[in-house]
């Protein structure tokens, strides 16, 4: 963004593409982008013309489109919502052309970041790798099939596919007890071969895959090896 230009709210207010004004800009976390190719979606009477002439961040992710919601105070958001922010972001810088910053909650008077903008950085990251974890963590332990009928109750069943995890193994029906969940979920775990972590003092295995992680769970009354309960 290095020589782009310095909005100050005042100034980016007059772009709002009505008649008359420079043009028609908004920003997203303090960057400010060009969006007159979009001019349907964001012009006077438009169904997103709140979002020109300011900088409305919360508003992306919160669908909030009040004069109260369309504000930059991100600050309360969670990781998700900081990730969908970022999806945001990555549409922007795409699609239309970053032409400046706004001078405020996101960059000083001298154009560099506040610690507001540091801090949504930082947020961003660590839902990037929260994201990650629990990419990894699918793969480990991807969710069973389940289906319910009046008749039966409940049904759980693992296949090499179940979860939307594609693999060349198909795992047995187990609750996984997660910290900080009030309900255990169905997952399915591997059977064979080593743990997936394995204890870094016990180099010897059962060759028993990850049946025996201590967060997992028999269903009763389901064979220990059945891959439907």
């Amino acid at each position: 963004l290095a020589g782009c230009r310095l909005f100050t709210p005042g100034e980016l207010a007059r772009h709002r593409g009505g008649p008359g004004e420079p043009g028609l800009y908004l920003a997203l976390l303090g960057r400010v982008y060009d969006v007159s190719s979009g001019r349907r979606h964001y012009e006077p009477g438009a169904p997103y013309s709140g979002f020109a002439g300011r900088d409305a961040s919360r508003a992306f992710v919160t669908g909030d489109y009040s004069e109260a919601g369309l504000v930059d105070d991100v600050s309360d958001l969670s990781l998700s919502e900081m990730l969908t922010l970022q999806n945001w972001l990555s549409f922007y810088e795409k699609n239309y052309e970053c032409v400046g910053k706004v001078i405020g909650r996101f960059y000083g008077k001298d154009g560099l970041p506040t610690s507001a903008l540091t801090q949504v950085e930082a947020m961003i990251t660590k839902g990037l790798e929260a994201d990650k974890e629990q990419l990894k963590e699918k793969k480990k332990f991807p969710p069973c099939n389940t289906e319910w009928s009046s008749a039966r109750g409940s049904r759980f069943w693992c296949s090499q596919t179940s979860g939307g995890v594609s693999r060349d193994w198909t795992g047995v029906p187990r609750k996984l007890y997660k910290p900080g969940a009030k309900e255990p979920h169905c997952v399915c775990v591997r059977t064979t071969g080593p743990p997936s972590d394995p204890a870094p003092d016990n180099p010897t295995h059962r060759d028993r895959g990850d049946l025996d992680h201590p967060n997992l769970e028999e269903y009763t009354g389901c064979p220990p090896l059945a891959i439907t309960c």
